[in-house]
C-alpha cells in the first residue's frame, strides 16, 4: 500500500493516460476513429483488424507533433522508427479500448452528447478550446456561436465523435470503479500501521555471510529447469543475431578543409550582421544557436581551450574544430555560470553482493593507490586498470561536465573537491571510482554561432563504398572470417535484436533489419549503406520460437540468480537453526557469534520503511509491523539478506484521532486501490491480447 499511497495525487484520467490520453484526446479535430474497411490491415488485435489507414493517421499526428516540438530537428531513420512504434502501440491500445466498450456494453446516444455539451462540466475537448484561461470559466457565448455557425458543421461532427469516446471512457472507468471496495478491517489495518510507531531489536545478516559464490555451484540442468519455469516471462517477438564488418564514413582532410574555408569566408559577414537569428537559421546546421550561454562542458577539451582563451565581447572566434563540426562563435559577453569540472577516473566494476568480488576490488584499489603514491602517472594506471574503455583510452579523462551530467554520488565527490586532488573512493551503480579532479571552472560565454557538420564528400563516400564492396565480394568467395583477417578488419557482433527495435551497437536501421529478417542463417548481405557508413552483415542466428534463447548471456544471468537463491536458502536455514535452539534470544545468538551485532531502534515508521540509526529497509519494517511483541522471529527477509527480529513494543501516538484519520484516509485508500486495479487490469489486457504486427 505504500507505493500506492505515493500515487494518490493522480486523478483517474491520469491513471489511463498512457492507455487513453493519446487515443481519445490528443488528436483534436483530426480524430475519426475506426470506420470499418479502410484498406489493408496494419495488424490484428484479438482477431480484429487494425486498419492501415488508422495506423498511418496516428503516425502522421506523432510526426507533426515531433516537428512542432523540435523545430529544426531532422527526422532521422532512428526517430522515424521510434515514432512508428509509438503509433503502433497507440493503435493497438485503441483496439483494446474498443473491445472493452463492447465487453461492458458501453454505448452513448446523441442525447447524452447534447447534455454533456450543455452541462456545467463540459467534456475535455470543450474545456480545451472554450475555457477562458484568465478566469478558468467556460465562455458559453463563444461555444454556442461556434455550434450554430453552419461553417463548423463538419468540425462539430468530429467534436461530437471525440465527446462520444470521452463519455464512453467515463462509463468504463465507473464500471471498473464499481469492482473496487475497501473493508472496515482493511481501513483499520492501514490506519494503525500508518500512524503507529514501533520499537524493535534485530540482528541483520547480509547475504555474504552464507559464504563465497564458489560454495554454491550451479549445474547445467538447474539452469535449464529455471529457464523452463520462467519461460512465459521470456516471451519475445522473433529475433536475429548477426556478425558484421563496418566501414565508417570518415571525412577526409580535404573534406574538413572545405568546411573550414566556408566558415572562414563567413567571419566578416557574421560579425557585421545585426540579425543573428536570421543569419544563423540560413547558415548554420544548428538553427537554434542564438544568444546561448556556453560553458567549457559544451565543447571538447581542445575546442574549449581555444574558445575560452580567445573570447572577448564583440569578437568572432573560430572556425574551431569540435567533434566532427566546425564552429564559428560571435561572443556577446562573458558571464559567471554554473560550475563545471574536468576530471579523470579509474573505474573498477564489481558485484556488491559478492564478498569475493568486493575483496578483489579492494585489493586492486590498494595497489593502484600505492602506485600513485610512488609516482606512476594516473593516465598510465587508468589505461591499465580502468574498466571504462572510452575514458581509459584517454588516460581516464572524462572531459568537462556539469553536475547534472554525472550520477549524484560521482558529481558530489568531484564538485566538493579541490582541483588537483584525488577524491575518496566513490561507489556508484557503475562500480567503484578513483577520481582525480583536474579543474573546476565557472566561466561562461553568451554567444551566437554558425555550426557546420564536416560531411564526407561524394568522393570520400565513393571510396568507402568501393572498399566495402571489395570486402563483400571477397568474403563471398573466401569466407567472412578469412577476408576480415586478410584485411585486418574487425568483426563485430550485434547480439540478439527484434524487428522494430534498436540493434545493439548500431541503433535503429530498417535496411539492416530487412536483411536480417529476410535472410537465411549464414547468409551474407550486400553492402548496406547508412548515414554513418557501410555494413557487410552475416546472419548468425534466427529465433522464431517466441521466447528468448538460452544463450551464454542469459545463462550467466540465471546462474547469478540461482547462486543468490542458494545463498538465501543457506542463510535462512542457518538463522532458523539458531533461533530454534531452546531458550534462544537475540542476546544469546549474538554472544555465540562474534560477527553478529544487535541493532535496537525506536520510532520505526511503517509509512516510509525508515529505521532510525539504520536506514530504510521496507521488507524488514513490513515484517516488524506484523509481529507479536516479545517473540523472537523466524528469519525475516531484508533488503540485503535476512534478520532475526524481536518486536519490543508498538505505540499509537496519543494525539492521533483514529476516527478522524479514517475519514481522511478512506478516499485516498479507495483511490489507491482503484489505481492499482486499473493499472493491473489494463496491463493484463495487453499481456493477454493476441497482437499481430503485419506492418512491413
Amino acid at each position: 500500500m505504500t507505493s500506492l499511497r505515493e500515487k494518490t495525487h493522480l486523478i483517474l484520467y491520469a491513471l489511463l493516460a498512457a492507455f487513453i490520453a493519446l487515443i481519445v484526446f490528443e488528436w483534436g479535430m483530426n480524430f475519426s476513429g475506426f470506420s470499418g474497411n479502410q484498406g489493408s490491415a496494419a495488424g490484428k488485435v484479438n482477431g480484429t483488424a487494425v486498419p492501415y489507414a488508422r495506423y498511418e493517421e496516428v503516425y502522421r499526428e506523432f510526426t507533426e507533433n515531433f516537428r512542432r516540438t523540435n523545430p529544426g530537428d531532422e527526422i532521422t531513420p532512428e526517430v522515424e522508427l521510434g515514432l512508428q512504434e509509438q503509433a503502433w502501440n497507440v493503435a493497438v491500445d485503441q483496439a483494446l479500448l474498443e473491445e472493452q466498450f463492447r465487453k461492458f456494453g458501453i454505448l452513448v446516444d446523441d442525447s447524452e452528447i447534447v447534455a454533456a455539451l450543455d452541462g456545467d462540466n463540459p467534456p475535455m475537448i470543450i474545456r480545451q478550446n472554450f475555457v477562458d484561461p484568465a478566469t478558468g470559466t467556460l465562455d458559453r457565448k463563444r461555444l454556442d456561436a461556434a455550434r450554430r455557425d453552419p461553417k463548423n458543421k463538419e468540425m462539430w461532427l468530429q467534436i461530437e465523435d471525440i465527446v462520444r469516446r470521452e463519455l464512453k471512457v467515463s462509463k468504463l472507468i465507473r464500471a471498473l470503479q464499481s469492482m473496487v471496495h475497501v473493508s472496515d478491517r482493511e481501513l483499520e489495518a492501514v490506519v494503525r500501521r500508518e500512524y503507529m510507531k514501533f520499537s524493535a531489536s534485530f540482528i541483520p545478516v547480509p547475504l555474504d555471510v552464507a559464504g563465497a559464490d564458489s560454495k554454491f555451484p550451479v549445474k547445467a540442468e538447474e539452469i535449464q529447469a529455471y529457464y523452463d519455469s520462467k519461460k512465459e516471462q521470456l516471451r519475445q517477438p522473433p529475433s536475429r543475431k548477426a556478425d558484421y564488418v563496418f566501414f565508417p564514413l570518415v571525412p577526409s582532410a580535404k573534406d574538413s578543409s572545405v568546411v573550414r574555408t566556408e566558415l572562414e569566408a563567413l567571419r566578416a559577414e557574421f560579425s557585421a550582421t545585426q540579425n543573428d537569428s536570421d543569419y544563423v537559421k540560413v547558415q548554420s546546421d544548428r538553427p537554434t544557436g542564438v544568444d546561448r550561454q556556453y560553458s567549457r562542458a559544451d565543447f571538447s577539451p581542445e575546442a574549449g581551450t581555444v574558445v575560452f582563451s580567445n573570447a572577448k565581447a564583440g569578437t568572432v572566434v573560430g572556425p574551431v574544430a569540435d567533434n566532427g563540426y566546425y564552429r564559428l562563435l560571435k561572443v556577446k559577453k562573458a558571464v559567471a555560470g554554473d560550475p563545471v569540472a574536468r576530471a579523470s577516473h579509474i573505474l573498477l566494476r564489481f558485484n556488491p553482493a559478492s564478498r569475493d568480488d568486493v575483496a578483489k576490488v579492494r585489493e586492486r584499489m590498494v595497489d593502484i593507490y600505492k602506485q600513485l603514491q610512488e609516482g606512476v602517472p594516473f593516465e598510465t594506471l587508468a589505461g591499465k586498470y580502468s574498466e571504462d574503455p572510452g575514458s581509459a583510452a584517454r588516460g581516464g579523462d572524462l572531459g568537462w561536465f556539469g553536475k547534472d551530467a554525472m550520477v549524484p554520488e560521482f558529481a558530489e565527490a568531484v564538485f566538493s573537491s579541490r582541483p588537483g586532488s584525488l577524491t575518496r573512493p566513490v561507489q556508484t551503480k557503475f562500480g567503484l571510482h578513483i577520481i582525480r579532479v583536474n579543474a573546476i571552472d565557472q566561466s561562461a560565454l553568451v554567444c551566437s554561432e554558425v555550426v557546420r557538420l564536416i560531411r564526407p564528400s561524394s568522393e570520400t563516400v565513393d571510396a568507402s563504398r568501393r572498399t566495402a564492396m571489395v570486402f563483400q565480394m571477397d568474403a563471398k568467395e573466401k569466407g567472412f572470417e578469412k577476408s576480415a583477417a586478410a584485411g585486418k578488419l574487425r568483426i563485430e557482433k550485434t547480439g540478439e535484436f527484434i524487428r522494430r527495435a534498436p540493434i545493439p551497437s548500431i541503433g535503429f536501421n530498417e535496411k539492416i533489419a530487412a536483411f536480417a529478417f529476410g535472410a537465411s542463417e549464414g547468409e551474407l548481405s550486400d553492402v548496406i549503406e547508412t548515414e554513418k557508413g557501410f555494413y557487410v552483415m552475416r546472419l548468425t542466428g534466427r529465433n522464431d520460437t517466441g521466447f528468448r534463447a538460452l544463450d551464454d548471456d542469459l545463462k550467466k544471468r540465471i546462474t547469478a540468480e540461482l547462486v543468490r537463491e542458494k545463498k538465501e536458502q543457506a542463510l535462512e536455514k542457518m538463522l532458523a537453526e539458531l533461533s530454534a535452539k531452546p531458550g534462544a534470544t537475540l542476546e544469546t545468538i549474538e554472544a555465540g557469534n562474534k560477527a553478529f551485532g544487535i541493532v535496537q531502534a525506536d520510532d520505526i515508521r511503517w509509512v516510509d520503511g525508515y529505521i532510525p540509526g539504520y536506514g530504510i529497509d521496507r521488507p524488514l519494517v513490513e515484517a516488524i509491523s506484523g509481529m507479536k511483541p516479545g517473540v523472537l522471529s523466524k528469519p525475516v527477509r531484508t533488503t540485503a539478506g535476512y534478520a532475526l527480529v524481536r518486536l519490543d513494543k508498538r505505540v499509537m501516538p496519543g494525539d492521533v484521532d483514529i476516527k478522524k484519520v479514517k475519514v481522511n484516509v478512506m478516499p485516498n485508500l479507495v483511490r489507491a486501490k482503484q489505481e492499482q486495479f486499473f493499472a493491473e487490469y489494463f496491463a493484463s489486457l495487453r499481456k493477454n491480447a493476441k497482437i499481430e504486427d503485419l506492418r512491413k
